[in-house]
């Protein structure tokens, strides 16, 4: 693993890429070009944001799987460029949410009771005088949080410890979380503005969001409001926000993100009720420190072909539900894997039945790592769980999914067919305890195997003597059978034969199993 970083990141997480066996190059600072001319040697890049990860970038960068972003949010990411070449994107957006949780609440306070303001006549001109500058308590207050996700939760759970009225305004995120939270749910922006004595503010920067705290929303708001913004620029006007300071709509300000940053140019800093701090919401020991080793772990995780929880160009994922999917990961890729293995028809399309528990999941995952797993044995691409979906559609591969709560025999069931031009290809796995993968079911032909390396897949005319000659070559191959199960079907006088076996199968021992009496169609398989 050769990984470039090319903006600083905490020590603690550089020396967390060398523990794990990576080469790892620190080059703060380089220009543009020099990015270029280096990057096509790296196999992961690690970013802030800074560095513009493009087209550009991406042309140049040949052995590229991973770009790591240490911090929250990938707006210096082109993310359609990087899916469509199956390089995975992954950021921090947990490790610094309680620093910019205590910064938000940090600003509030000091904006509420002045203390900037009285700090500076104290210690500069030794002033002993708190005339003018009368602080508000915030216990009994209403404060409004727009955005009730992982800092605006954090912000909610602080601010009740203090005796706070909390509102919230955020249509993306279900009642039972506010239910939970013990927070009261505002259906439009403009009855939050009505009611709260204080507005914070949380919700990351999109087209809906940019400058959605404006005009009308200050005009509906309470005079003497409190407004604090450790989250983006430009979610709140800042004109507005001027005008609402002029007309004393709004009695102070908290922010950590003026227009125009990193230069000091905003507006808002002529104003002594403004309280502004640089940008230092994940400025903390303990951030940085997550951020780096977070950022080092997931990296490394990606570039092993480990599902990574916050990988951006792929389904979310929790940290707890990703050790629950894990296994069913697992049992889809190996599923997938068995197809193109077993037959050699172009696939038209995947459809995919979950049943039992595996309903219960989050089922998008695991159909990626279905489509991983079936593109894997007949692409040279690079194929992972970034851009399954993205070469499952280039190929013109219809993918559904379906689910049904029950399922009979089995706590958890998968089942894939593929269709083909000319055929259907069916098969199904379960898992047995925590981690048991098994698969149950091949065209119809019903089993309990446990996937191993090497398997052999032998369909033949159900009669007497056709395994005796199978375990006969095998020795004569010097092939060692691990285990043997049959599936039959009566009706056809069929049967299939999944063995096992210590070793890879030759094409000479492959070509005289072919040609026993009554072996019908026989492949190896590798997983």
């Amino acid at each position: 693993m050769k990984i470039l970083v090319s903006e600083q990141i905490a020590v603690k997480g550089i020396e967390k890429l060398t523990q794990e066996g990576a080469t790892v190059d620190v080059k703060p600072g380089m220009g543009r070009q020099e990015l270029l001319d280096i990057i096509g040697a790296y196999d992961a890049l690690i970013v802030r944001s800074n560095t513009k990860v493009n087209e550009e970038l991406y042309q140049k960068a040949s052995l590229l799987k991973v770009v790591g972003r240490a911090g929250n949010g990938v707006d210096n990411i082109d993310m359609e460029g990087a899916t469509k070449r199956g390089i995975i994107v992954v950021n921090t957006p947990e490790s610094n949410v309680v620093s910019a949780c205590e910064l938000t609440i940090g600003l509030l306070i000091a904006s509420c009771r002045n203390i900037p303001r009285l700090y500076n006549r104290l210690q500069g001109s030794r002033e002993w005088n708190r005339s003018g500058l009368k602080g508000m308590e915030l216990q009994g207050k209403t404060v409004g949080i727009v955005g009730l996700g992982r800092i605006g939760s954090l912000v909610a759970t602080r601010l009740k410890s203090f005796g706070m009225h909390i509102i919230a305004y955020d249509p993306y995120i279900s009642d039972s979380r506010f239910k939970n939270l013990g927070v009261d749910k505002k259906e439009k922006l403009e009855d939050l503005m009505r009611e709260c004595d204080i507005l914070t503010i949380h919700t990351p920067k999109t087209e809906e969001t940019y400058g959605m705290i404006g005009k009308e929303q200050f005009k509906a708001a309470k005079k003497g409001l409190r407004v604090v913004n450790c989250a983006r620029a430009g979610l709140i006007n800042e004109e507005a926000l001027v005008e609402a300071l002029k007309k004393k709509i709004v009695a102070s300000v908290g922010l950590d993100v003026p227009e125009g940053e990193p230069e000091a140019t905003s507006p808002l800093l002529d104003f002594d009720n403004v309280v502004v701090t640089p940008h230092a919401g994940a400025d903390t020991v303990e951030a940085q420190n997550n951020v780096g080793i977070t950022i080092a772990k997931e990296v490394v995780a990606a570039l092993r072909g480990e599902m990574v929880p916050n990988a951006v160009n792929l389904p979310t994922l929790h940290h707890g539900e990703l050790e629950n999917v894990k296994t069913h990961l697992n049992l889809g890729e190996t599923l997938g894997k068995l197809y193109y293995q077993l037959e050699k028809d172009a696939v038209e399309k995947v459809e995919i039945l979950y049943r039992g528990e595996a309903a219960e999941l989050e089922t998008s995952v695991i159909s990626l790592a279905i489509l991983k797993g079936l593109f894997e044995p007949v692409l040279k691409e690079q194929v992972n769980y970034v851009n399954a979906s993205f070469i499952a559609e280039s190929r013109g591969v219809v993918v559904t999914e379906s689910k049904e709560s029950v399922v009979d025999n089995y706590l958890t069931l998968i089942t894939i067919k593929v269709i083909s031009k000319n055929k259907e290809f069916t098969i199904s796995g379960t898992i047995f305890g925590k981690s048991e993968i098994r698969i149950v079911e091949i065209n119809g032909y019903e089993f309990d195997v446990s996937p191993a390396p090497y398997m052999l897949i032998a369909e033949n005319t159900d009669k007497p003597g056709v395994i005796g000659q199978l375990g006969t070559l095998f020795g004569v191959g010097k092939v060692n059978i691990a285990t043997m199960q049959v599936g039959r079907k009566i009706s056809d006088k069929r049967a299939m034969m999944v063995l096992t076996v210590d070793s890879e199968i030759s094409k000479e021992t492959l070509e005289f199993l072919s040609g026993v009496e009554g072996i019908i169609k026989v492949r190896f398989v590798k997983l």
